[in-house]
């Protein structure tokens, strides 16, 4: 199944993903409600940046915080550019629609890799792919996780960025 943009393949939805996505193998807390159906697959890979900061509990204690993505998001099959993904969150299609949302569940993902992650969309802005998307889940994470060097109070604001990808399912009802 292929989304169009401007005559070019935006998103594309892959079998396997999809069914994986509808929960076959993943942890409830990230599973999808029911009567919502995977309408598009994209592959992002980019950074994620962390910064140095005080623990909110401790201020004598310093950790690496998260700060915010920077991704392209691409086709599965083509690895052809079709959007990106930003703070927000915010997944945006070359065709210029876009959609935010809030994060409604996180489930380990393998060792060394982010977490999995169920975002509730809001409605999205802008005519075009990202138009009804209710769900986005991330799934299939490899890396992103905060750096392993130390963050001292000398280092507060310093900012890092650690590669990641992961397959970002967007959802219709």
């Amino acid at each position: 199944m292929r989304k169009m943009i401007a005559g070019a393949v935006a998103l594309t939805c892959v079998l396997p993903l999809t069914a994986l996505a509808q929960g076959m193998d993943l942890p409830e807390a990230v599973r999808v409600p029911a009567g919502h159906t995977a309408a598009m697959t994209a592959v992002g890979v980019g950074e994620l940046t962390y910064e140095c900061k005080a623990k909110a509990t401790d201020a004598a204690v310093f950790e690496w915080t998260f700060a915010g993505p920077m991704a392209k998001l691409m086709d599965a099959r083509t690895q052809k550019e079709v959007g990106k993904y930003y703070g927000g969150p915010t997944w945006e299609s070359m065709d210029g629609s876009k959609v935010t949302g809030k994060q409604v569940a996180v489930a380990p993902g393998t060792p060394g890799s982010i977490p999995l992650q169920l975002v509730k969309a809001e409605p999205a802005m802008g005519a075009g792919a990202m138009m009804g998307v209710t769900y986005i889940q991330r799934v299939n994470t490899k890396g992103g996780v905060a750096p392993s060097d130390p963050c001292t109070a000398a280092m507060a604001g310093t900012k890092k960025t650690v590669p990641y990808q992961a397959d970002y399912v967007f959802y219709k009802s």
